[in-house]
Order: C-alpha cells, then sequence, then structure tokens
C-alpha cells in the first residue's frame, strides 16, 4: 500500500422512507487523529459507531465530518384531548346558562392550547436500526471516497519527495567527490594559512603548529556527515515503500537531514562546497514541507 497523504474530501447522500441525508467529511493534516463530528439532534447512536470508522481508517489528520438531513423523519399525528375539551365545554355551558352569550364553536375551541396535540408517531420496531444502518451504509462509502482521495494524493507526494531525496543523494554525492576535500588541496589551503601566519613575524613551535593544523583539518573533514546523509537517503526510501503510517517518522528524519546538511555547510571551506551544502539546505526545507501532509 502507498503512502497516503492527510488531504482529502469526500462526500455521499442516500435516502428511506422520505428522508435524505448527506455525509461530508474534510480532512486536512494532524499531528494524531483528531475527529470533530457534528450531528442533528435525534441521531446521536451514529457517533461511536462512525468514530470506530474513522479510527480503523486512519492513523492521522484533522477530520471534520457533518451529516445534514431533509425530508420527514417521522410522520406526525394528530391527537384530541378529549379530557380538556370535555371540561372546557362543560364550562363554557355553565357559563353561557348563567350569564348568556353566543353557543361554543367548534374552531375557537380547538385553538385552545392543549385541546389538540400533534406528536410524531413511534417508529415501527426495527425501524430505527434499519435506518441508522442504511446511514451508516452510506458513510461507509463516504469513508471509502476520501480514504481513496487520500491515497491518490500520497501518490504526488511520493513522486515529489522520492525525486527530493534523489537530489539529496546527488548533492551528497558531489560533496563526496569535491575537489576541495582531496588531501593534496587541504594541504595547500593550511600552507597558504600557514604562509599568511608567518608573513606576520610571530614566532610559532613547528610541533604546535603541526599539531593545530591536523586538528583544523579533522574538524573540517565531513566524511561522517556525508556518511549519515547517505544512511538518511537510504532510510527515507525504506518509509517510501513502507506499508505503514511513516508521516511522524519521516517528519524526524527530514529533521535529521537538515542537522548534517547544517553541519555540513559550516565545515565547508570551499565555496562550493558550500553551495553544495546551501542547495542541501534547500531540497530539505522543500522535502520537509511535503512530508507535513504524510500520513
Amino acid at each position: 500500500m502507498p503512502i497516503a497523504s492527510m488531504t482529502g474530501f469526500a462526500r455521499a447522500s442516500g435516502e428511506r422512507q422520505g428522508l435524505f441525508w448527506q455525509w461530508e467529511i474534510k480532512s486536512v493534516n494532524g499531528k494524531a487523529l483528531d475527529v470533530r463530528l457534528r450531528l442533528p439532534s435525534g441521531f446521536e447512536a451514529l457517533e461511536t459507531p462512525v468514530r470506530a470508522a474513522l479510527a480503523s481508517a486512519f492513523r492521522r489528520g484533522n477530520l471534520q465530518v457533518s451529516l445534514s438531513i431533509s425530508g420527514q423523519v417521522a410522520r406526525e399525528t394528530v391527537r384530541l384531548n378529549q379530557d380538556i375539551l370535555d371540561r372546557l365545554v362543560d364550562a363554557g355551558e355553565a357559563l353561557r346558562e348563567r350569564i348568556g352569550g353566543e353557543p361554543l364553536r367548534a374552531d375557537v375551541l380547538l385553538s385552545i392550547k392543549g385541546v389538540v396535540e400533534v406528536a410524531a408517531a413511534p417508529e415501527e420496531e426495527g425501524e430505527a436500526e434499519a435506518r441508522n444502518a442504511a446511514m451508516l451504509e452510506s458513510f461507509g462509502e463516504a469513508l471509502a471516497s476520501l480514504a481513496g482521495a487520500r491515497r491518490e494524493e500520497g501518490d504526488r507526494l511520493n513522486a515529489i519527495v522520492s525525486a527530493q531525496v534523489r537530489r539529496i543523494a546527488e548533492l551528497a554525492d558531489a560533496a563526496r567527490r569535491n575537489p576541495s576535500r582531496s588531501a593534496e588541496s587541504i594541504r595547500a589551503r593550511l600552507a597558504e594559512q600557514l604562509s599568511r601566519i608567518m608573513e606576520t613575524g610571530v614566532s610559532l613551535d613547528p610541533d604546535r603548529l603541526h599539531q593545530e593544523a591536523v586538528i583544523a583539518a579533522t574538524r573540517a573533514d565531513i566524511q561522517e556527515e556525508l556518511d549519515r546523509l547517505n544512511s538518511h537517503v537510504e532510510a527515507a526510501q525504506g518509509l517510501l515503500a513502507s506499508n505503514d503510517a511513516v508521516g511522524r517518522k519521516f517528519d524526524f528524519l527530514a529533521q535529521e537531514f537538515n542537522r548534517e546538511a547544517n553541519t555540513l555547510c559550516s565545515k565547508a571551506s570551499d565555496r562550493a562546497l558550500t553551495g553544495i551544502g546551501l542547495d542541501l539546505k534547500t531540497v530539505i526545507d522543500q522535502m520537509r514541507e511535503q512530508v507535513q501532509n504524510i500520513e
């Protein structure tokens, strides 16, 4: 399985007995798996299976999941509260007999609060479970679509990061072959520096001068940095071929790449070698930006 991005969008909809719904999932990069779920009132039972499905499908990413509903959720029934109506009629008739007045009108009685009650008809046994199952099925479609989008974006990231890793390997090889690292070049630079020191007329102990020259040459050597860069390149290639979520590991590895490039630049005593180090830092910085999106 190729690497996956943490960026994607998916949508899926469904319908059952006049109820229409639509799922939307938006995904962006994040350090861990962070799910923000928005469900309409009355559909809270969907939260647990939705979160479980997301946790099973993804390792990292900030996910915003929303469910929108339209249509009739349940049939409504009208019920006449006979007890209240009888009391009102009795009271009205007693008052009319006492003080007179027009006969009671049905429309007036029905407009009094509590006489007519509108309520949702109870769902048939198993209907809520069947409806939720249908909604979760369409959520699964959205989930599969999002996973596909993240893999597609991951393919693009793989191509970009692979090219950047190859470029790092090329630059490390160029630094390894740089003429300034040869024994002759080092000897020539030390001789030139020594000549400038001797021109000042300062008296120096030859043995001490030799020791300092050896120390300076050792500090300027970048062999260890080049070896570590090559090791990091191999590790990066392994991560790109991995079947696991490698984003965090790659982020850490990019920091190690950057550390070696910084050390190489600080040790470089040649303009061409410094240029290679700066190119390394540029490519590594670009790679770090891309790695932030890998799951």
